[in-house]
């Protein structure tokens, strides 16, 4: 059995309602929930919530909401991982045990059925306990500086200064869309940055955090963009 996990708490602050919030003419979270489902993958799509507005939602888009999350699993404090851990506990408590989780996070409408596919055969090829994607860094990290409290700049690491940058080792950050994982990892608290991942690795013009009402309006406009892409793509065929 796989299942997919969307944690998805109501109390967003920097962005309200950010999980339910209408991105390019639906409800954040429905972007992951189809993705979900066009993936063909999954025996369940559950959502982990403590709201009932974005349970009623989810439900709508087709996902399962079973339980709603404990309050002491639902402030600005817990990590997803004690979510996710919750929700596979209720999981096999109530159904049976999965052989894979999926974790699927609520904001992210970059994800493609395709890219969920192939983390999962990443995962299985090379039998590993976690599968999650990354893109790189648009600038070398090796090159970063940093601005003091007198408004001065200094490099994070200086002896790069003069290295030139195609000779720098390339450098990967958590795309924040999924983190395929073996059910016993999930249980065991296995970390997803270590040797026991594989990354999927995506481009960076499919990859947006969205944190701050800066994000959302980039993630709009990139959004529509690959959209039209997409339907160029299709004409040209």
């Amino acid at each position: 059995m796989k299942i997919a996990v969307i944690p998805a708490r109501g109390g967003s602050k920097r962005i309200p309602r950010k999980n339910i919030k209408n991105f390019c003419g639906k409800p954040m979270i429905a972007w992951s929930i189809e993705a979900a489902k066009s993936s063909g993958l999954f025996d369940h799509i559950i959502v982990s919530t403590d709201d009932n507005e974005i349970a009623e939602l989810a439900k709508e888009h087709g996902a399962e909401v079973p339980f709603i999350r404990p309050a002491e699993l639902s402030d600005d404090y817990v990590g997803t991982g004690d979510v996710v851990k919750h929700a596979v506990e209720w999981v096999i408590k109530n159904l049976a045990k999965p052989e894979f989780i999926c974790t699927i996070y609520a904001t992210a409408p970059f994800i493609k059925p395709t890219d969920i596919v192939n983390g999962l055969d990443l995962l299985v090829e090379n039998n590993s306990q976690i599968a999650f994607t990354v893109t790189s860094f648009p600038f070398p990290i090796q090159r970063a500086i940093m601005i003091s409290d007198n408004g001065r700049v200094s490099m994070f690491q200086p002896e790069h200064l003069m290295t030139r940058s195609q000779d720098l080792e390339p450098a990967y950050h958590d795309a924040g869309q999924f983190y395929w994982s073996k059910t016993d990892a999930v249980l065991n608290d296995v970390p997803a940055f270590s040797k026991e991942a594989m990354p999927l690795i995506l481009p960076r013009h499919r990859v947006q955090d969205i944190d701050t009402p800066e994000d959302w309006y980039r993630a709009e406009r990139l959004f529509q963009l690959l959209q039209i892409e997409e339907v160029d793509d299709k004409s040209d065929r």
